[in-house]
């Protein structure tokens, strides 16, 4: 072979200034996508593979010692040049031919193989055929098969791939967009650990019922079991919170778990888990494999009920004369049609505090929420009432809804019917089917019942002008609630979607926020953790760019995300963030007053949270006094990027 043969079979990479290694000294360099070990030793150069034969230790990361590179994690020693080991010993890193130029020192590499599609390839194929557009979590060192896949999705553009801060913020984010959508997001974390830190926001999909894709490294599978590093039986870690989760061996059929994943997630409106141990992420894909997708998997699920409880709540209505509709957040797909039912009985809507806004409160029939988030408004319709229709609500103690009133309940979870007590009329059945078949009911027969828009008229009139006594408070200790959300509710454009967290800032948003037609409110609903706010509002971002995206949390919520801020700007978030800052958890100070405990260790140190947005490249600002509120909302929801105005306010006025 002529030395021109030779050259043709490799590739020359620059990887270092001439002077940039001292004698004696190790280096980690990259040639093309190939991590070497360069060393110079009485003047030579040599380039070895950046892995210790042993265990795959950084050689790049040792030092000459003698005469010998030493490898960092086990102390086995090569020739620094050669790679060649001591005698006795055969194991040696490859080395490759070095040449000192006048420009730099370069390595010749054989050619960059063509990549191999792996069965990662496959199963991320499958994943984007049912709709999964985002995925948020964390590369690490046992997820880096798949995390390679997603990369190859997202170079052709059919992923968004967002990189967190901490695990736990990507399940709130994958939770707040399937909240949002009823479509999939994934989050993606290592083994251990990594893992573990999704579990608080993927139980917030869970008991919300928000479809989430969760998949996990793994370790090697021959290391698992006996102890290794960060061994951790992940099915079993996940058994609970997960409606499926299973783990992808050697010899499953990958791209089935992936369909049946998806499937269970999507059908079961809650978290289907894929663990996928180290070395099954690289297998090579069958040359005619192809991936799976959602055609022939998904049945209408737009249920009838049946014929005898459609009997009994239609005598129901026909003989009540101040029906009442109460909606929860499982009624969100079916909401028009439960509008038009309320206003053919001349019946106020009240809400849920989860279903914050999927009636608009100027509608002359809406009574904002019912319960301890709620309005005297919807509480005072309620207890007038001779009938309530439920919709999609779970009575949950936080709603309040009487138990001793006549009750229809409609919903599609047959595990939500009669949950906490026992229902006049229970109707399982999807919830716009059902309100048009009430209101076909309704039409055919003779019901009439009193017009009650004249008593909503006359309750929201008092209560406004509470609201407005309310807006005067000054204590001269920051800002009250009521004047800040009455700003923040003209401010907020119509096509908002409002991510809250948890505390007496939320409380406090349910009571006097006045959402307008389009507004969509998440938040950590039967679950209540703190911590929500802010990566929900990155979830919803995600899901939904064209529209405004707010995130309202307290000071105790956004300290425990805080880092997420630097995600915002990497990615360019347009998200405004309103915080409510007392420099204490509220609702627990609150607690301990009531139970007449004393005050205890709910005191907060904060920083200035305006300086730390500015730091990190966001908008930031503060505002201590209701007379800036207008402008500061104004400059925030006008920036291009995330935007915080941390809003000084006084513990009290609640």
């Amino acid at each position: 072979m002529t030395d021109a043969d030779a050259d043709a079979e490799v590739v020359w990479h620059k990887v270092a200034d001439v002077d940039a290694l001292a004698d004696g000294r190790v280096m980690t360099v990259t040639a093309g996508r190939v991590s070497l070990a360069l060393t110079r030793c009485n003047d030579r150069y040599g380039a070895l593979d950046n892995h210790c034969p042993h265990q795959g230790g950084p050689l790049g990361e040792g030092s000459i010692e003698k005469g010998w590179l030493r490898c960092p994690w086990h102390g086995y020693d090569y020739d620094p040049i050669t790679g060649t080991p001591p005698p006795g010993f055969t194991d040696a890193p490859k080395s490759h031919p070095v040449e000192v130029r006048a420009d730099g020192i370069y390595v010749a590499l054989p050619p960059e193989h063509a990549r191999v599609r792996t069965i990662s390839d496959l199963m991320v194929e499958t994943m984007i055929a049912w709709g999964v557009t985002h995925v948020f979590g964390m590369v690490g060192h046992s997820n880096l098969g798949f995390a390679d896949a997603m990369r190859e999705a997202e170079t052709r553009g059919a992923l968004t791939y967002v990189g967190i801060r901490h695990e736990g913020a990507a399940a709130f984010a994958a939770s707040a967009y399937g909240k949002l959508t009823g479509r999939l997001a994934a989050c993606f974390a290592i083994a251990g650990p990594g893992s573990t830190n999704l579990l608080t926001g993927l139980y917030d999909a869970k008991v919300d019922r928000a479809p989430v894709l969760a998949i996990s490294g793994q370790v090697p599978s021959k290391v698992r079991g006996r102890g290794a590093f960060q061994d951790l039986d992940l099915a079993a870690a996940f058994s609970d919170v997960a409606v499926s989760t299973e783990t992808v061996q050697r010899d499953s059929d990958q791209v089935e778990l992936m369909n049946l994943a998806c499937k269970h997630a999507l059908i079961q409106r809650g978290v289907a888990h894929l663990v996928l141990p180290d070395e099954v992420q690289t297998l090579p894909a069958a040359e005619d494999a192809r991936p799976g997708g959602p055609g022939g998997r998904i049945p209408d699920l737009a249920v009838a009920p049946p014929a005898v409880p459609v009997e009994q709540a239609a005598a129901l209505i026909a003989r009540a004369q101040r029906p009442v509709v109460v909606v929860g957040d499982g009624a969100r797909q079916g909401i028009d049609d439960v509008i038009r039912l309320a206003e053919r009985l001349n019946a106020p809507i009240l809400t849920t505090f989860k279903a914050k806004g999927i009636v608009a409160d100027d509608h002359s029939l809406a009574c904002g929420v019912l319960g301890r988030s709620g309005t005297p408004v919807a509480s005072w319709l309620m207890n007038e009432s001779d009938l309530l229709i439920v919709f999609g609500a779970s009575f949950a103690n936080h709603t309040g809804i009487a138990p001793y009133k006549p009750i229809i309940q409609v919903d599609a979870d047959r595990d939500a019917i009669g949950r906490f007590h026992p229902v006049t009329v229970p109707m399982l059945g999807d919830v716009a089917v059902t309100a048009r078949r009430l209101l076909a009911d309704a039409d055919a027969g003779a019901v009439h019942p009193v017009d009650q828009r004249a008593d909503v008229a006359a309750r929201r009139v008092i209560w406004h002008a509470e609201k407005e006594r309310r807006g005067g408070d000054d204590r001269g200790l920051g800002v009250a609630s009521a004047p800040l959300f009455a700003a923040l509710s003209r401010h907020t454009p119509d096509n908002a979607v409002i991510a809250v967290d948890v505390g007496n800032n939320t409380y406090s948003f349910g009571r006097y926020f006045e959402c307008k037609p389009g507004q969509h409110v998440l938040m950590s609903g039967y679950l209540g953790s703190i911590g929500f706010g802010f990566p929900a509002a990155m979830g919803a971002w995600a899901a939904a760019p064209e529209h405004t995206i707010l995130a309202v949390t307290g000071d105790g919520g956004f300290g425990q995300y805080l880092a997420e801020l630097t995600t915002a700007v990497k990615y360019e978030m347009n998200i405004t963030h309103v915080l409510l800052n007392n420099s204490q958890l509220g609702k627990i100070t609150k607690e301990q007053r009531a139970g007449e405990w004393d005050v205890w260790q709910t005191s907060l140190h904060n920083p200035d949270f305006a300086a730390y947005a500015q730091l990190c490249g966001a908008h930031g600002a503060r505002v201590t006094r209701i007379q800036q509120l207008d402008d500061a909302l104004t400059a925030a929801f006008a920036h291009n990027g995330p935007a915080l105005i941390d809003v000084i306010t006084d513990p009290d006025l609640i």
